[in-house]
């Protein structure tokens, strides 16, 4: 807990000269309302009770005022224009960390975290712990120089009412304490609930045409109320400590004056305090309820602050499960085999093994097809080699060097991936084939496009390579998608390539324009293919059968048509159904 203190206050650093300026202007602020009372009091216990009262000092008095209000104005515009701008800053910051962490996490992260709750840590939570950060200080700062200010300056005026008004502040704060420790869990619930809605949301609105393909916008809005109604039930027990809060404090500072006018009419009967000095009291009791409603306002914002900030630091806490060895080397490029060695893995220590004994060697150029049963672990395996996972057992290296020595980005700079669920970012035409390489010129791009077979079609739409994909790539068809995707992969060039069931979501005429593309993409480099379609892969110099037992086939297409073991079944199991289908 001490380290997660620490580094809280450490965002405060890069800002310390605009946050002391800030808390010097609440100090000021704070500092000249304390002035008003007492001159009140002077005003009406010494110059007007005088017998021949100085006019023109209550013109100098009024005019020191009137200047003490315009130090005040500048004070608090400050403090509400660079204390938020500070503020923002701060936020910036936590944000631009937190999805720095989010980038260097790896799949096994995502694979059990929503994109919805993940979202909100990056938003609601941040927001509500800037505000922490901003009013924060500020409120205690306020609050201090207004409480102990007023006490130590009734206490010069009448030590008994003070007192006995001070008497009843023990009670408020231990009602505060205990209803913050009730409101900070309520809070919590709070966040999580809006994770929740977020959840829904981004799940309904990422696949909304699977929504209305299927009429059922009425199912989704059931599911969309109930994330709803979860959310108002835990706003309602959040506000249900926060009215009791409100109210009672609001009953302990007007208890405060109540007791202030009783006790101070009896003391003037008795002639202990006069007129000007309760005059000057019930002033000061302003500067008293004002400290407990910035009380109020600061606890309620720790409680929504302080919640986000143990939701982002328990994301931030999370170590990258695959990361780069402090003595990682880059690879250059330049290979001459690629091995699998004992290569078994499972997502979860709980789960079963995926793949297990792989034994496989590829060396620089071959064209490598994995075949065999949907769960095998094609995808898998394919996966391991840019450590998207790390293999749970065995290793896989590169010239006799573990991938895990290599570091990472300079790992998969070297891999190309085309995979069956193409992904386009909002954007462009342009600016999708630029990702494979951001430094590339128009011209690079287009001759990648050109490459993929991609530029005739690009050049038909009305606003050639700055045609905007829509999200996701959903104005595009799917063949057109893949053919930017491969284009993307043109322009990275790299040495290794991972076809992902590139074709096996396309119609024939798309799958040919495609499946040519891939095969002049391939030509010169170690390419791994997760094959569907075994029509795809009749030329691949190796092809590995895998099964729940691990490779348990290889060879060439007519080498495992002869041995008419599991590729056989499966090639004449296709071929068997596409003459049904033709049919």
């Amino acid at each position: 807990m001490k380290g997660r203190w620490k580094k809280f206050f450490s965002y405060y650093k890069p800002y310390k000269s605009l946050f002391l300026k800030d808390m010097f202007c609440a100090t000021v602020a704070s500092a000249i309302t304390l002035v008003f009372p007492i001159l009140t009091r002077y005003i009406t216990g010494t110059i007007l009770a005088a017998a021949d009262p100085q006019i023109n000092l209550i013109y100098l008095i009024g005019v020191f005022m009137l200047v003490l209000v315009g130090v005040e104005y500048v004070c608090n515009y400050f403090i509400g224009y660079m204390g938020h701008v500070m503020g923002v800053y701060m936020e910036r910051d936590l944000r631009n960390e937190l999805f720095l962490h989010y980038q260097k996490l790896s799949f096994r992260f995502y694979d059990d975290h929503n994109t919805g709750q993940l979202m909100s840590r990056l938003t609601n939570d941040l927001f509500s712990l800037t505000e922490l950060y901003h009013h924060g200080p500020e409120d205690i700062v306020i609050s201090a120089i207004k409480f102990l200010g007023a006490f130590i300056l009734l206490s010069f005026i009448n030590i008994k009412l003070t007192f006995i008004l001070f008497a009843i502040l023990p009670f408020m704060f231990t009602f505060a304490w205990k209803y913050n420790v009730k409101m900070k869990k309520a809070y919590k619930k709070n966040r999580e609930r809006i994770g929740d809605i977020n959840e829904r949301i981004e799940d309904n609105l990422s696949g909304i045409r699977v929504v209305k393909s299927f009429a059922n916008e009425d199912e989704e809005l059931i599911r969309f109320d109930r994330e709803n109604a979860n959310y108002v039930a835990s706003k309602k027990n959040s506000y249900y400590y926060m009215g009791g809060y409100h109210a009672g404090l609001t009953m302990f500072t007007s208890l405060i004056t109540v007791s202030v006018i009783f006790f101070g009419t009896l003391f003037i009967s008795f002639h202990s305090i006069d007129v000007p000095d309760l005059i000057a009291f019930l002033l000061y009791i302003t500067n008293l309820i004002d400290p407990v409603k910035k009380l109020l306002n600061f606890t309620e914002q720790f409680q929504e602050g302080i919640t986000g900030f143990e939701r982002f630091m328990e994301v931030l806490e999370i170590e990258p499960d695959i990361q780069d060895d402090h003595d990682a080397i880059e690879l250059n490029g330049i290979f001459n085999q690629i091995r699998f060695e004992n290569v078994s893995f499972r997502y979860d220590e709980t789960l079963p093994y995926v793949l297990k004994n792989i034994n496989l060697d590829v060396h620089a150029g071959d064209y490598i097809a994995f075949v065999g049963s949907s769960g095998v672990g094609k995808t898998t395996i394919c996966s391991l080699i840019p450590r998207f996972y790390d293999v749970s057992q065995g290793k896989i290296t590169i010239d006799g060097v573990d991938i895990r020595k290599f570091k990472q980005d300079s790992l998969r700079k070297h891999i190309g991936i085309v995979q069956q669920d193409v992904y386009l970012f909002t954007g462009t035409i342009m600016e999708n084939i630029r990702y494979g390489n951001l430094n590339a010129t128009d011209e690079e791009v287009i001759e990648a496009a050109k490459q993929a077979n991609a530029h005739d079609f690009i050049m038909e739409l009305e606003d050639g390579y700055y045609t905007d994909c829509g999200q996701r790539g959903v104005k595009l068809s799917g063949g057109q998608k893949q053919r930017i995707s491969i284009a993307r992969v043109f322009l990275k060039n790299p040495p290794i390539l991972i076809f992902d069931e590139a074709t096996s979501a396309l119609d024939n005429e798309s799958e040919e324009i495609v499946q040519r593309s891939l095969e002049k993409l391939a030509q010169k480099r170690t390419t791994f293919v997760i094959a569907h379609r075994l029509s795809t892969i009749k030329n691949a110099k190796h092809i590995c059968v895998l099964t729940d037992q691990g490779i348990v086939e290889q060879g060439t297409h007519d080498e495992l048509m002869k041995r008419d073991g599991q590729y056989a079944y499966f090639y004449n199991m296709q071929f068997q159904k596409k003459e049904g289908s033709a049919e």
